[in-house]
């Protein structure tokens, strides 16, 4: 079992509502800051996510913790009819509406508050379902998994993008050196939440990542499981499907 790394330590809120509040708190700045902490090349991991969920051709896609819409937006690339962002996070998805609506997507984006571990929606609705940087943020990883895959329809797709860290020397110890010291100095810089980036720091570095994962996806009951890491490991791309 995971270790569960909380954002405030201190306080006697529960993970989901800590979680909640920091995004509320960090939301303003969220989009730039990560475009700076990854260099700009979360951009072309979503691209890849993006290009797994198109060879499918989906008509519904339900992307969870959206956050503010990034990966969202991206999927009005594919040919879906409808696609719903889920968050947490009022601040967070307040911001994604500003952007979905300036980009005049609202007829094809929808982004609702929700907990991705209690799902307002149908057994079996959706052909593919993406999360991108948000299930290491879950309160109970296997309810959150197994509510994805109470929604997501017969052979649709699961795609995660999410954090890993780098098994080879140096990016080993490059990865180490820059999550533990420069990260949470950026955070502290641009941000008002002092302790979200190094909870983030933390929280993605004890997270089960590659062969951990896969397990637990299969434990949960996905099929057809694959893991591929994405510059150096510092990230990795996963896909799942259910019978």
């Amino acid at each position: 079992m995971h270790k569960n790394i909380t954002p405030y330590e201190e306080s006697t809120l529960g993970k989901k509502e800590q979680v909640s509040l920091m995004f509320d708190n960090i939301s303003e700045n969220y989009d730039r800051l990560n475009r700076v902490i990854s260099f700009g090349i979360d951009v072309k991991w979503r691209k890849k996510v993006l290009e797994i969920v198109n060879n499918k051709n989906p008509e519904t896609i339900l992307d969870i913790a959206t956050g503010t819409g990034d990966l969202a937006i991206l999927m009005t690339q594919t040919n879906a009819k409808k696609i719903i962002g889920l968050d947490i996070s009022v601040g967070m998805l307040d911001v994604g509406r500003k952007k979905v609506g300036a980009l005049k997507l609202d007829s094809k984006i929808e982004l609702i508050v929700g907990d991705s571990e209690n799902m307002p929606f149908e057994n079996n609705s959706f052909d593919a379902i993406t999360v991108a940087f948000g299930i290491r943020n879950f309160e109970t990883l296997e309810k959150g998994l197994s509510e994805i895959l109470r929604v997501l329809k017969p052979n649709g797709v699961f795609v995660i993008l999410e954090t890993s860290v780098p098994e080879k020397t140096p990016y080993k110890q490059g990865y180490s050196f820059y999550t533990k010291n420069i990260l949470p100095l950026i955070g502290k810089l641009f941000s008002k939440d002092k302790k979200a980036y190094g909870y983030l720091q933390e929280s993605a570095a004890n997270f089960p990542y590659g062969e951990a994962l896969n397990n637990i996806l299969t434990k949960i009951g996905f099929i057809d499981i694959t893991a591929i890491p994405q510059t150096f490991g510092v990230a990795t791309i996963y896909s799942a499907s259910k019978n």
